[in-house]
């Protein structure tokens, strides 16, 4: 061994001081000169590859070291084949992918990128393992170690030619970011994903799902719409005392909208003619799902028309005179609560 080169390699394995860096450029002269290869070999012999990639992980080697140890391994993995084994065998791919989640350069973390794709590249033996090492680093805090990781799974999807099962979850995850650079590297990797159909099915559940409102929201609607019983017991003071003195009234089933219709044909008319033809449909098929099927407009539609028709059922003399025609003999076991209901709302008139 040339006994400068020596000297340097030697002083490699001890200093983490200031002049770190100056060491490593140094060798790094010697792994790009005409006789590179020579110089090469005996830096790999003594350990020189695993002594870089332990430098990635002390705490105490400034950032600026670090990146003149990702140069000198890229020097090593673009010499060939065997050399990127070599690396990989180290648990190279490991250090790597754990230094770019955690450096704070970009300008370093792009050296990273640059060192990861050689890697992938003419190594078949082990470009299985870069794959999924880039695909852990999808939930990364570090929005630029996430961004670099989708740029160079999509060289690495087209060259391996198959999908990992855990790919699908983690680029959907990454769309929930806030950092736009982020979400189009996503999307442009889902685009090149939907072409393979082991993950076609999973990434289309996927993503309806990320559009699909959360349900709370939704189920809110349904008591404003659907059940006038509810709106009564909420509605003020005297709701609270109306349930303490009628117990019997929280024990029955509940009185909605749906049980007025069908009984009281003046109530039909005045619910349709504010809901409209297509919308009363729905709420006739089905009611209680009435508020997953409908959409912005229609909601308005519920909200702005009221239907108020205690007193036409007064007019009409339906409560009373024709209560027999309206009630069958189940329904008579739920008559009081009716009378209660519409003699309150009448009350609040």
């Amino acid at each position: 061994m040339c006994r400068p080169f020596f000297n340097l390699v030697a002083l490699l394995s001890y200093m983490t001081g200031s002049s770190l860096e100056k060491v490593l450029r140094s060798i790094g002269i010697f792994l790009t000169s005409v006789n590179s290869n020579r110089y090469l070999i005996e830096f790999l012999e003594v350990g020189g590859a695993l002594t870089l990639l332990e430098t990635l992980g002390m705490e105490k080697i400034k950032e600026e070291d670090k990146k003149e140890s990702i140069k000198l391994l890229q020097v090593i993995a673009n010499s060939g084949r065997k050399y990127k084994e070599l690396i990989c065998e180290s648990y190279g791919v490991r250090s790597i992918a754990e230094f770019l989640a955690k450096s704070k350069s970009e300008e370093t973390q792009e050296e990273v990128q640059v060192l990861l794709d050689s890697l992938l590249h003419g190594n078949p033996k082990y470009q299985n393992q870069v794959y999924k090492g880039l695909i852990t680093l999808l939930p990364s805090v570090s929005p630029k170690a996430q961004q670099l990781a989708l740029q160079t799974l999509r060289s690495a999807q087209s060259i391996i030619g198959a999908t990992h099962p855990s790919i699908v979850d983690c680029v959907l995850n990454v769309l929930r970011t806030m950092h736009l650079e982020v979400q189009y590297e996503a999307i442009e990797l889902i685009k090149d994903l939907v072409n393979y159909d082991d993950v076609y099915e999973a990434l289309l559940i996927g993503l309806v799902d990320l559009l699909t409102p959360p349900i709370p929201e939704t189920s809110e609607l349904q008591p404003k719409i659907l059940s006038g019983r509810d709106r009564w017991d909420r509605g003020g003071g005297g709701g609270a005392t109306r349930r303490e003195q009628e117990p019997r009234l929280t024990a029955a089933p509940p009185l909605d909208s749906t049980y007025f219709v069908r009984i009281f044909p003046v109530v039909e008319e005045h619910v349709q003619k504010c809901m409209g033809q297509e919308l009363y449909k729905l709420f006739r098929s089905n009611a209680e799902d009435l508020h997953m099927k409908i959409d912005s407009v229609q909601v308005d539609i519920l909200a702005t028309n009221k239907v108020n028709v205690s007193r036409e059922l007064y007019l009409r003399g339906q409560v009373y005179s024709n209560r027999s025609c309206y009630f069958c003999p189940r329904d008579r076991q739920r008559l009081p609560d009716c009378t209660h209901f519409l003699e309150d709302v009448d009350g609040k008139e």
